[in-house]
């Protein structure tokens, strides 16, 4: 197999779609592994024509050159592509810039691209994947070449994607599309669910919602399991949907399913939340280093309802028996993180979360909140979930709904303790409980 780096750019009609739509058109004969953030970037050569979005893929083929070069233009026609003048506007275009450390010039193609170099929407996505990428004729690294550029006119398109972390606490808002949520608050099975969770989404959004988490699985105790076909089913139409509606908020997907998973990034989401840490199914490591999406990686020793997964996890993480709490939790979480990172993830593309609720006590729960910092410490960014928990249940002895002080006070406590972010189901109330923690113990 060869390693390739293709540039996209699309300035005409549903330019995101348009870069959709030839990424899906790659497979089976370029197998993509990792894709850059999206850019939207000034126009080059000709400049009277609208704002491009630009990115970068890294991929793998068997074809030759020639037979590469031949495919990328077939899919090209297949996406819309019609004749223009040199440098004008275009629904996509495919380039290849570097084919391993091939060197070809003639009349049909050149390889390395022979502009690369003078392009900063080619460098600055292709310095986000491999930035030590040698140049084999100019002999400088992407990284050496970016600094040469002017990138001033370049912007992410989808710039909630990236936080930054430590200045503020970032909220992640609950989208249940599921019969059977403990909190009571799933959307499946109301009219037109589609529509309310997109209305939902839109009053998170509202009310300060940096992040919407889409779940189409319980993980409730005693939930049932439900296979992948179900689970897209209930949340792809609603993460289209907030894609196409330009919702400004990070779309995260509930799940431990690979499948699911690759649905799901496809449609639209940025985030792949998996509540087993990577150990549930071990292709979602790959898919989402290919697709470049950040993983949030949850600790967890419940027992499993799903027999396949129990099988999987072989009964190393059940149970609530700790040799001690917090060199456990924080030992095991290093063991997700390293998985991630031994499948092509960057350390910035992981969070870390302790698993509120999982596998732990009532006193496990409150010693996590209490003690977040130690898990912060391990140098990523932590995001903790206690909204409506049975641990807060059982301290007040109240049902979910009467749970929102309980919460308040655990999210409070664990923002001064090194939260990021809080994910959580009464987000106006507890966007304003960050925003005061914040003011309290970040001065901002």
């Amino acid at each position: 197999m060869h390693t390739l780096y293709l540039a996209l750019g699309s300035n005409l009609g549903n330019r995101r779609g348009n870069l959709q739509a030839a990424l899906d058109a790659l497979s089976p004969q370029i197998h993509w592994r990792r894709s850059s953030p999206i850019y939207e970037t000034p126009p080059w050569g000709f400049t009277d024509q609208p704002a491009f979005l630009n990115m970068v893929v890294e991929a793998e083929t068997d074809l030759e050159p020639a037979e590469l070069l031949k495919t990328l233009k077939d899919i090209e026609a297949r996406v819309g592509r019609t004749p223009s003048f040199r440098y004008g506007p275009r629904q996509i275009d495919l380039d290849i810039l570097f084919y391993d450390d091939l060197v070809v010039d003639t009349p049909e193609l050149g390889i390395p691209h022979p502009r690369l170099a003078e392009r900063a929407f080619v460098l600055q996505p292709l310095a986000d994947l491999n930035p030590g990428l040698s140049h084999p004729q100019l002999k400088y690294t992407v990284n050496e070449l970016l600094k040469n550029v002017d990138t001033s006119g370049m912007k992410l398109f989808d710039p909630p994607c990236r936080l930054e972390w430590g200045k503020r606490t970032y909220v992640m808002g609950i989208i249940n599309v599921t019969p059977d949520s403990f909190s009571g608050d799933g959307l499946l099975g109301a009219a037109a669910s589609v529509e309310a969770a997109v209305e939902q989404a839109r009053r998170f959004v509202a009310a300060g919602a940096d992040i919407l988490d889409i779940g189409g699985e319980s993980t409730r105790p005693g939930s049932e399991p439900v296979d992948a076909d179900e689970e897209m089913g209930r949340i792809l139409p609603i993460i289209r949907a907030l894609s196409m509606a330009g919702v400004n908020a990070i779309i995260s997907v509930d799940t431990y399913k690979a499948e699911t998973a690759e649905a799901a990034l496809r449609a639209g989401a940025h985030w792949i939340n998996d509540v087993w840490g990577l150990r549930a199914d071990p292709r979602l490591a790959e898919i989402a280093a290919r697709r470049g999406a950040t993983v949030v990686l949850m600790h967890n020793r419940s027992t499993p309802t799903n027999v396949e997964i129990q099988e999987r996890l072989g009964g190393r993480y059940v149970g609530m028996d700790y040799t001690d709490l917090l060199t456990d939790v924080c030992n095991e979480l290093q063991e997700s993180a390293a998985q991630a990172k031994a499948a092509g993830i960057p350390d910035h593309q992981i969070i870390l979360d302790p698993g509120i609720g999982f596998g732990k006590t009532v006193e496990q729960n409150l010693e996590l909140v209490n003690r977040l910092d130690e898990i912060r410490s391990l140098g990523y960014p932590v995001l903790l979930g206690p909204s409506r928990k049975g641990f807060i249940g059982y301290t007040l002895n109240l049902p979910p709904e009467q749970r929102l002080q309980g919460t308040a006070a655990a999210v409070a406590v664990g923002i001064a303790r090194g939260a990021d972010i809080v994910r959580v189901h009464d987000v106006e109330a507890m966007v304003q409980v960050a925003r005061m923690t914040d003011a309290i113990t970040r001065g901002r």
